[in-house]
């Protein structure tokens, strides 16, 4: 059986707004007696719309309006709609996302995604969908054992994501972008220099002021040092830990990666790879261009082979609308679809450790963890997913003993609340929920299975499709170095 799904990205960046349908492909890939094992065996993109500048009322309010505008021409370009969409992302990104009002602009799209869209800013996550609309992550899968990273300049921020055999492994962000000095393009006056910027121009000797004309010598000099950074970020490059710290927007990465190779994407990569030969300076009003081009020239990415992403400036959107999409495998529970679509379930892992000795420890472990997600004062518990790996061709008794570890674990958390969210990785999810639905009549019990997730994810649950036998999920990974 094969099953064709629609799939958004909308991606309101600091510099540009896109927007892309893609057609998933789901199949049934088990034989025919075989247990159904559904996946996403093709992945289409079917309408890339125009790259048009984020919409601004001002620098930190964004024209709501206007952004809603471009989706829905891209809608009618497309042929489709909201109705047509059963999976997704809008994803503000950059810059965009410190906006006063973009939780009001990610409510105003949330409708036009479907029933299913996830909506983010974070950090993390970009690097991944960035890494993985490049093809960096592909790349991985193709050159096993070596790690590759995809950097994704775009016009406010600078994210960096670690893939090895096609997972991410690593992820960090610096507040380096085309944006980060504005220019107007006739007087060629600064109009903007962001504070972190004109720090370390100052710490190079030269002094940026908003108002003054633009040097085009002094701002290759300091593109140059950005690129440093960039490098330095990677380990690529020595210099003052203070500069890296400077530009940092939450962590570095996690360890030293021994890259295998490097892709560049976001809007400043056409400039590294050289499609836009030439190029007018101020000609976006920004630095982007002289960013790239000081990459470009840069000693300091030499040590590493250079690769061809398969997308630059669309690389977030892309990940966005065909990427970020999984199956929850071959056999799910859900006792209730009319609770779905869940966003941003917390994930409470539980280690090999605990499932050890015939899941012996299983339940007190399970009870000391959730303590992790009790609120004091109310003593109350938001929902969550209960994630662990499971037992791989389990027998009757055994499902019923994880069974009954389960509900002894969460007997204070299911007094509190009426949903179960349960992930396993192992193929079990049906069996296992079940027996729990059995036990427990009066919750609403979601069992998936084949999902992989760790402690720091959030999960996101759509609707049933494939004919209700799976249904789509997006792992919202914030912590990686596993």
């Amino acid at each position: 059986m094969t099953e064709s799904i629609v799939s958004v990205g909308i991606d309101l960046g600091t510099t540009t707004t896109q927007v892309i349908f893609s057609r998933l492909t789901v199949e049934n890939i088990a034989g025919a007696a075989s247990v159904p094992r559904i996946q996403i065996v093709d992945k289409k993109i079917i309408h890339q719309g125009q790259i048009r500048f984020t919409p601004l009322l001002d620098r930190s309010v964004i024209d709501a309006e206007g952004v809603l505008a471009i989706v829905n021409e891209e809608y009618a370009a497309a042929g489709f709609t909201p109705a047509d969409v059963s999976a997704g992302a809008v994803i503000i990104t950059g810059e965009t996302a410190k906006k006063q009002n973009s939780e009001k602009v990610l409510s105003t799209l949330s409708g036009l995604a479907g029933d299913f869209v996830v909506a983010t800013a974070g950090s993390d996550l970009e690097s991944v969908l960035a890494g993985r609309g490049a093809g960096t992550a592909e790349l991985s899968r193709q050159n096993p054992g070596r790690p590759l990273a995809n950097l994704d300049i775009g016009g406010g921020t600078t994210n960096t994501a670690i893939f090895l055999d096609g997972q991410p492994m690593d992820t960090s962000c610096l507040d380096i972008g085309g944006r980060q000095i504005i220019v107007d393009p006739q007087s060629r006056r600064l109009t903007f220099v962001s504070p972190k910027v004109a720090a370390l121009a100052a710490k190079r000797g030269f002094t940026l002021t908003q108002g003054a004309q633009a040097d085009l010598a002094v701002l290759n000099q300091v593109c140059d040092s950005l690129a440093s950074v960039m490098a330095q970020s990677l380990g690529l490059a020595d210099g003052a830990p203070e500069d890296l710290e400077l530009f940092l927007t939450a962590h570095p990465l996690r360890k030293s990666w021994q890259l295998g190779g490097l892709t560049f994407s976001g809007g400043v990569a056409d400039f590294i790879y050289g499609s836009e030969e030439n190029p007018e300076p101020f000609r976006y009003g920004d630095i982007g261009p002289l960013l790239g081009l000081a990459v470009l020239r840069s000693k300091d990415f030499s040590a590493v082979k250079i690769l061809t992403p398969k997308e630059t400036i669309r690389a977030t959107v892309v990940g966005a609308g065909s990427n970020a999409l999984e199956l929850s495998g071959s056999t799910v529970t859900i006792t209730d679809p009319g609770v779905l679509p869940l966003k941003n379930l917390p994930i409470l892992k539980l280690t090999t450790d605990d499932e050890a000795d015939d899941y012996k420890y299983f339940s007190s472990r399970l009870a000391a963890k959730l303590s992790w997600y009790r609120e004091v004062e109310s003593g109350s518990y938001q929902p969550l997913a209960v994630a662990f790996k499971g037992i791989k061709n389990p027998s009757y008794e055994q499902v019923l003993e994880l069974r009954s570890a389960l509900i002894e674990g969460l007997d204070y958390y299911l007094s509190k609340n009426d949903l179960l969210v349960v992930i396993i990785e192992e193929d079990m999810a049906k069996s296992l929920g079940q027996a729990l639905r059995t036990s427990l009549p009066r919750k609403t019990i979601i069992s998936l299975d084949s999902v992989k997730v760790e402690n720091g994810d959030y999960i996101d649950i759509g609707l049933p499709v494939a004919a209700g036998r799976v249904v789509p999920v997006i792992v919202k990974t914030l912590v990686f170095g596993r």
